[in-house]
């Protein structure tokens, strides 16, 4: 195979996702971060590439439940529009911006854990947090992990 075809079926595996080298970055969060005014109907008008967020009119309503858990039903068109619903809820106290959301997929049998942001901390807090639950994560951990 030429070089040529390599570097173009790479193309789409290159803009799937944004790397970087190096540890994780921390980015700062909103300190004064204040829930309800986050509350309600958003649209996509920009956002780097993410394999959660692959369709069109990709849009996200917030509301509260009587738990103190948001409510996120997320939908995005990919032929057909697909609606995911989950619940998100302040993941530390301190930096109540930081929202986790477990998700159950409204129109597909499976679970799936979603981050707004993803680092190898957090996902390892993901993997702990399935576990709990009693999900078998063997499928989703690359066996070299699991010797560590």
């Amino acid at each position: 195979m030429s070089p040529v075809y390599f570097l173009l079926l790479l193309v789409p595996v290159i803009s799937a996702q944004t790397f970087h080298w190096g540890p994780c970055p921390t980015p700062k969060v909103q300190s004064d971060f204040i829930l309800e005014p986050y509350l309600g109907e958003w649209y996509e008008i920009e956002k780097l590439p993410a394999y959660f967020a692959i369709g069109e009119c990709v849009r996200a309503n917030y509301s509260m439940r009587e738990d103190g858990t948001v409510r996120v039903l997320t939908s995005q068109v990919l032929k057909v529009r697909w609606v995911v619903e989950g619940t998100a809820k302040v993941m530390e106290p301190k930096e109540p911006a930081k929202l986790g959301c477990f998700s159950l997929s409204v129109f597909a049998s499976f679970l799936f854990f979603r981050l707004m942001y993803s680092c190898k901390k957090m996902v390892d807090h993901a993997k702990q947090l399935m576990t709990d639950e009693g999900i078998d994560i063997s499928k989703m951990t690359h066996k070299s992990e699991l010797q560590k």
